[in-house]
């Protein structure tokens, strides 16, 4: 496989100033209603990177799960990995590829714990089994087999049969408050257009970046 051969040219659009709002929030809203227009999967499918105490980089897809001017919010096993090393370092990145509109969108900023209200009130929207599989996963630690897994989440399933599931207090979410936004627009011959959106006191600050 010669993969050093493999390119392909980006001729879907260019990205402009003028074209920006002036809000990033505004801005990742209406390429988001794009994206989902477009009918690209998992269009909410986001790659969250941490950093631990020994200064490694990790990266996994998450799912956002709501965003508005205090940040964008995701979910998940308070004892994971994530979680532990937001709990060193709350710096945190997330990148949106949403490759077959050529675009991308990074976020920086820090991560926070939700309340237990928005937890609570997310928990219970979630559906059934997966509301189980919370119980059932030790996320992020060794597991001996699938069957092991899968016994785990039938007793759970025993467990709190016929009544309401209720959220396990090591399961909780974060907020990311964005202290930067770039968005990324392909273009021909690697001249891409980058812009970044720099939270600037109660404002942004606009600069377009070399690709």
């Amino acid at each position: 496989m010669n993969i050093d051969q493999w390119r392909r040219e980006y001729l879907r659009g260019g990205l402009n100033r003028d074209d920006l709002l002036n809000d990033p929030l505004e801005q990742f809203k209406q390429w988001l209603a794009e994206t989902v227009k477009s009918k690209l999967s998992d269009p909410s499918a986001m790659c969250l990177a941490t950093v631990d105490g020994e200064g490694r980089p990790t990266q996994r897809i998450v799912l956002l799960k709501g965003f508005d001017q205090r940040g964008f919010v995701f979910y998940t096993n308070l004892g994971s990995k994530k979680a532990v090393d937001i709990a060193g370092n709350p710096q945190v990145s997330l990148h949106f590829p949403w490759h077959t509109l050529e675009r991308q969108i990074i976020v920086c900023g820090t991560a926070e714990l939700l309340n237990n209200v928005e937890v609570e009130g997310y928990f219970r929207s979630r559906p059934r089994d997966s509301q189980l599989a919370a119980w059932a996963s030790h996320q992020s630690q060794s597991v001996k087999s699938r069957q092991t897994l899968d016994a785990q989440f039938e007793q759970y399933k025993a467990r709190f049969a016929d009544k309401p599931v209720p959220r396990p207090e090591f399961w909780g979410g974060y907020r990311v408050r964005a202290q930067s936004l770039e968005f990324w627009q392909g273009g021909g011959s690697r001249l891409h257009d980058r812009f970044r959106y720099c939270r600037k006191g109660d404002s942004w600050e606009i600069k377009r970046l070399y690709p």
